[in-house]
């Protein structure tokens, strides 16, 4: 098997991109960069990594072969393009870009060199979401009509955030709901409260209308102090639930129309950074399909910049094209 040399840009939660990939069979985390000295000499002592305060220092110094992209999100585009031309595969963590406009910048320097991008959305290798996609998938629930989201926690006040609400938190529960109901999000509507403690959306309340039919409704705040982490499928036939605020303990149940109660459906857990790393190695070392493609990256983005544009002028928004 050959060994795969990968470095980590941001090391934020960047921080836990290293961990697992040094932990990794097959792969080598041969670079950190972060331009705080001292978390980028914790983070590169601790896995025996050399480090980078300069990005493209490193994409020049290092022979890599898949870099993470897990700086602030205005950076996204710039530290992408240059590891795109240096021939070096990507994993942008969430969002893909600030903005559609930057993203779609991005997927098409990644097509024409024929470089592998992928966005990276951790829940798609939460179990709980995963098994609750294959139900549905599967037609336990029938047709979906509804999919509600939530997803509420406090944010560190001390943490300044490039992004809204909508785009750092949001895009999770988007591009979850997008993937379980299989369709586009032809229109969607949001209000939102803005300033609490960022200086942008801090919280929001949405509604996607899918071209299926189907109504998604999303509650994401940064300015709660429970953590919430649910994702619930209405079908014609029944109700499924899943519920994943700490991933060493994910639950889901399924109730069918008639039951009194719904039944608990075991799910092994597993850590999804790990699982979603393992898919991008498997990508770039053996040429396995992209789980999450760039066109997810983008969808995500159209919806979450029509959902901000809505927040802001009151009025239903149909998010952009994105292919």
């Amino acid at each position: 098997m050959r060994e795969l040399a990968v470095g980590v840009v941001g090391l934020g939660f960047g921080a836990n991109h290293a961990r697992v990939l040094s932990e990794m069979a097959g792969v080598r985390l041969a670079a950190v960069c972060d331009t705080d000295a001292k978390r980028l000499e914790a983070v590169a002592g601790a896995h025996g990594a050399r480090g980078y305060a300069d990005y493209a220092a490193m994409l020049c110094a290092e022979k890599l072969d898949a870099l993470v992209v897990a700086a602030p999100a205005r950076l996204h585009e710039a530290v992408a393009l240059a590891a795109i031309e240096a021939g070096v595969a990507v994993l942008v963590e969430k969002p893909l870009a600030p903005s559609l406009a930057e993203g779609l910048r991005i997927a098409a320097a990644a097509a024409m060199a024929g470089v592998p991008l992928m966005p990276g959305h951790i829940e798609r290798f939460n179990p709980a979401i995963q098994e609750l996609a294959r139900r549905v998938h599967a037609g336990e629930v029938g047709r979906v009509l509804q999919l509600t989201a939530r997803r509420t926690a406090p944010i560190v006040r001390r943490v300044q955030q490039d992004v809204n609400v909508v785009h750092d938190s949001a895009l999770h529960d988007v591009d979850a709901m997008r993937w379980v109901a299989g369709g586009e999000v032809e229109r969607v509507f949001a209000e939102a409260q803005s300033g609490v403690i960022m200086p942008f959306e801090d919280s929001v309340a949405g509604l996607l209308r899918f071209e299926s039919g189907a109504v998604g409704s999303l509650e994401v705040t940064w300015l709660s102090p429970r953590r919430v982490r649910e994702l619930s499928v209405l079908g014609e036939k029944g109700l499924i639930v899943a519920g994943y605020a700490d991933f060493r303990s994910p639950t889901l149940e399924l109730q069918p129309f008639g039951a009194r109660e719904g039944v608990a459906i075991p799910i092994e857990p597993q850590e999804p950074l790990a699982a979603e790393l393992a898919a991008f190695v498997a990508a770039v070392r053996d040429g396995a399909p992209l789980l999450v493609t760039a066109d997810d990256g983008l969808a995500a983005l159209a919806v979450c910049d029509a959902l901000t544009q809505s927040a802001r002028t009151g009025r239903p928004v149909k998010p952009a094209p994105w292919r």
